[in-house]
C-alpha cells in the first residue's frame, strides 16, 4: 500500500529542498530521489490527515490542467525524460490534487505501466477525452504534440465559459437585487399599506389584493414555502440527474429564447473542437465518437453522436444521420460531408469549431448590451407595479372612507 514519506535533500549545488513523495517503501523514495539527482537527509513517514483528504477531493482547474499539459509538452518536446519531467511539474504546480496525481503517476510509470494508463487512474482529474489522446500520442510516437493540442483545447474551452461567466454575472446579480427589494417591500413596506387599509370599509383593487396576499404568505408562512421552495428544487434537481430527466432539460434549455441559440452554438463549437482534436490526433473514429459522446455535455446531441457511431459501424458515412437531427445546421453537416468527400475531416472540423467559437464571442457581446437595457426595464416594471398596487386605493380614499 503506497505511504506518503516527508524527504529532505540536497541537490547536486548543496541547495537543500523538502517535499513529500507517495511511493510503497522508503527505499523506493530513496530511489526515485537519487534518479532525480539528488542527496537522501532524511525520509520519513508522513501520516496523513482528515484536512489533508477532503480538500484533496476538490476538482481540478481546467486552467490548471492545460498550464500543466502545455508545460509537460514543452519539456518533452526538450527532450527532458517523462519522470524527471513529471517530478518537475509535480514541485513546481499550485493544485494539490494535480500534485498527488502526478505524483502517483510518476511511481506508476516506475513500476512499467504508461503514461495514459497511469492517467486513466484518475478520472477526476484526466477525464476520456484526455487518456484517449495522450494513449493515440504514445502510440504514433507525438506525445508532445498531441499534448500541445490539449493545452489548446482547454484553453478554448476556459475561454469559453469566461465569456459565457462574464455575460450572466450581470444579470444574475440584478435578478438578486430585485428579489432582495420585493422581499423588502413584501416584508415591511407592504405591511404598512395594509394596517391602513384594514380601517378603510370598502372593496380593494384586485392588483392590490394580491400584493396584500403575496405579503401575507411571505410573512406568516415564510419558513412553510422555503421548505416547500427547497423540497421542489431539490427534487427537480435530483430528475434532471436521470437520463430522462437530463434530457428534457437540455432539451428545454435549447428554446430559451436568446440564451437557447447561445447554448446551441457553444455545444457544437465544443462537439467540432473535441472531434477534430481527436481526429487529428489519429484516434480512430469510433473510439473518437465514444469520447464526443461522454464530453459533448448535451444528452440531444449526444443522442445524435450515438445514431452517427451506429451508422459508421454499418461502414456509412459520418454527416448524414446528423441531418436527422434538429440540433445539426445544414452548414454543419454540409461541411462535414465535404470534408469525408476530400479526406480533410479534422480540417473541416477545425473550421467549425472556430466558426462557431466566433458566433459565441458575437452572441456574448450583443447579450451584453442588450441584456443592461432589458434588466433596467424589468427592475422597472417589477418595482412599478408594486408601487402602483400600493397606490391604487389611495386614488379612490374618498369613497373607502365613506
Amino acid at each position: 500500500m503506497s505511504e506518503t514519506y516527508k524527504y529532505r535533500a540536497s541537490d547536486q549545488d548543496g541547495k537543500i529542498s523538502t517535499g513529500t513523495i507517495t511511493a510503497d517503501s522508503r527505499e523506493l523514495v530513496v530511489n526515485v530521489l537519487r534518479e532525480q539527482g539528488f542527496v537522501p537527509l532524511a525520509v520519513d513517514l508522513q501520516r496523513q490527515g482528515v484536512k489533508r483528504e477532503i480538500r484533496l477531493r476538490k476538482k481540478v482547474k481546467i486552467r490548471d490542467l492545460a498550464q500543466t499539459s502545455r508545460q509537460l509538452s514543452t519539456l518533452i518536446n526538450s527532450g527532458v525524460p517523462i519522470l524527471r519531467s513529471l517530478a518537475i511539474l509535480e514541485q513546481q504546480t499550485e493544485s494539490p490534487i494535480l500534485r498527488t496525481a502526478l505524483r502517483e503517476i510518476r511511481l506508476d510509470i516506475e513500476r512499467g505501466q504508461s503514461l495514459s494508463a497511469a492517467m486513466a487512474k484518475h478520472p477526476k482529474v484526466f477525464n476520456e477525452l484526455y487518456v484517449a489522446m495522450v494513449r493515440s500520442g504514445e502510440t504514433g510516437g507525438v506525445l508532445d504534440a498531441v499534448l500541445e493540442r490539449l493545452a489548446t483545447n482547454l484553453e478554448r474551452e476556459v475561454s469559453l465559459r469566461n465569456r459565457i461567466r462574464s455575460a450572466m454575472t450581470y444579470p444574475v446579480v440584478v435578478v438578486g437585487f430585485v428579489g432582495l427589494i420585493m422581499m423588502a417591500m413584501l416584508l415591511f413596506i407592504v405591511p404598512q399599506f395594509k394596517a391602513i387599509y384594514d380601517t378603510l370599509n370598502g372593496k380593494l383593487p384586485l392588483l392590490t389584493r394580491v400584493l396584500l396576499g403575496v405579503s401575507d404568505a411571505f410573512r406568516h408562512k415564510f419558513i412553510f414555502v422555503a421548505l416547500i421552495s427547497i423540497a421542489i428544487f431539490f427534487a427537480l434537481r435530483r430528475y434532471v440527474k436521470t437520463p430522462a430527466g437530463r434530457y428534457q432539460w437540455d432539451r428545454l434549455k435549447l428554446r430559451i429564447p436568446i440564451f437557447g441559440k447561445l447554448y446551441q452554438k457553444t455545444a457544437l463549437a465544443r462537439f467540432a473542437r473535441v472531434l477534430g482534436v481527436l481526429s487529428k490526433s489519429g484516434v480512430p473514429i469510433l473510439q473518437s465518437l465514444d469520447v464526443v459522446t461522454e464530453t459533448v455535455s448535451n444528452s440531444l446531441m449526444a443522442s445524435a453522436i450515438k445514431d452517427v457511431q451506429a451508422s459508421v459501424k454499418q461502414g456509412e458515412s459520418l454527416s448524414q444521420p446528423l441531418a436527422k437531427h434538429a440540433i445539426f445546421p445544414p452548414m454543419v453537416v454540409q461541411m462535414l460531408a465535404v470534408g469525408e468527400e476530400t479526406g480533410a475531416l479534422d480540417t473541416m472540423l477545425e473550421k467549425i469549431a472556430a466558426f462557431y467559437d466566433d458566433e459565441v464571442t458575437a452572441a456574448v457581446d450583443s447579450l451584453t448590451s442588450m441584456i443592461e437595457p432589458l434588466l433596467i426595464a424589468i427592475v422597472g416594471g417589477a418595482v412599478g407595479v408594486a408601487v402602483i398596487a400600493l397606490y391604487m386605493p389611495m386614488f379612490n380614499l374618498i369613497n373607502l372612507i365613506k
